[in-house]
């Protein structure tokens, strides 16, 4: 069994692929990542809290876009149960993102990445 460069069988293999393949399948690879993150940040969350009372929209890059309010809700009695309600609202929507970002690039399988 004869090496070629690199201590390699057949010098221009890597596991028995050509390097030149293996470069242009990554190439590829990184392509559709890009177009699945590209996807991901047009979209658009949303979440509401305190039964529909506040309603809050992120985009896929976790830009808050909108925040909603019921007039009913505010209180000036009690301030922190809306600060509440908007920090479940935000954290939720944020928690989506996360989910569809695994979910779309999750496929990838590359270990190190996520």
């Amino acid at each position: 069994m004869s090496k070629g460069r690199g201590g390699f069988p057949g010098g221009a293999g890597f596991g028995g692929m050509n390097i030149n393949k293996l470069m242009k399948e990554a190439k590829k690879m990184q392509a559709d990542m890009e177009k699945s993150q590209e996807e991901l940040t047009a979209k658009e969350f949303e979440a509401t809290a305190g039964g529909g009372a506040i309603n809050v929209k992120v985009s896929g890059a976790k830009e808050v876009k909108e925040i909603k309010i019921q007039k009913d809700v505010v209180d000036p009695e009690d301030v922190e149960m809306l600060e509440d309600l908007i920090l479940t609202c935000v954290n939720e929507a944020l928690r989506k993102v996360d989910i569809a970002q695994s979910a779309s690039l999750g496929k990838y399988n590359i270990p190190g990445l996520m």
